[in-house]
This record gives structure tokens, sequence and C-alpha cells, in this order.
């Protein structure tokens, strides 16, 4: 089974980190993609650019709207994620205790869609 492990952080909190500890939770990252890549459970992952560099597309009566920002204002955004693949939601959720943004922030583990027609992950 697929799980996004998606990684929540107070993006003004990572602006007062230390530059050395910066470094240090990047290489901690780093060490984690490369244990998942190791036990076959590592799909994908990325970090996501800034909150103040998103845009926003919404439909309402046909008409699409576009604006500057993210979809909320929240004290904690979307700051990336891991796709991993695990025998179990259990496993997966040992995988996401490891993501280095889980002491500061908080992860959030969800299974993929299966669609039931296709076999695959939609």
């Amino acid at each position: 089974m697929k799980f996004m492990a998606l990684i929540y952080t107070d993006p003004e909190s990572w602006d007062s980190v230390a530059e050395e500890e910066q470094k240090d939770i990047y290489r901690r990252y780093g060490e984690l993609t490369e244990d998942a890549r190791a036990a076959g459970v590592y799909v994908g992952g990325a970090q996501l650019g800034s909150t103040g560099d998103a845009t926003t597309v919404r439909i309402r009566d046909r008409e699409t709207l576009v604006t500057d920002g993210p979809y909320a204002e929240v004290k904690e955004a979307l700051g990336g994620y891991y796709l991993f693949e695990c025998g179990s939601l259990d496993e997966a959720l040992d995988w996401a205790a490891k993501i280095p943004g889980a002491a500061q922030g908080a992860v959030e583990v969800r299974a993929l869609h299966v669609d039931d027609g296709a076999g695959e992950a939609a």
C-alpha cells in the first residue's frame, strides 16, 4: 500500500533556526531518504516552495478565480511530503515518526486511494 506522509511545520519558526541546525536537519532528511530507499519503501518525496509563493485556484459559478497565497492562513503549513510503499499503516507510521519535521510540527499519514477497477493508486 502507498502512504503519503504530509509534513506540516511553522514556516516562521524555520527562519529562527540557526544555520548549522538547519544543515543538521537537512542531513537527517537525507539519511531518512537513504534509509527508506535501502528498505525498499521510498517511492518519492520533496520539499515544497514557500507558502508566500503559492497560488490558489478555485472554480466558482464556472469562473476560475486565481489568488496569490496559500489555500488557507494557518500556523503550520504543508512544507513537504514523503510517499512510502509499506505493508501496513503501522509500518508507514513508523517511517513517518522518523521524519525530522515531526519533532517541531506534525506529519499526517494517509493511504492513497486505490481504484478497484485499475488496481493502482489513483
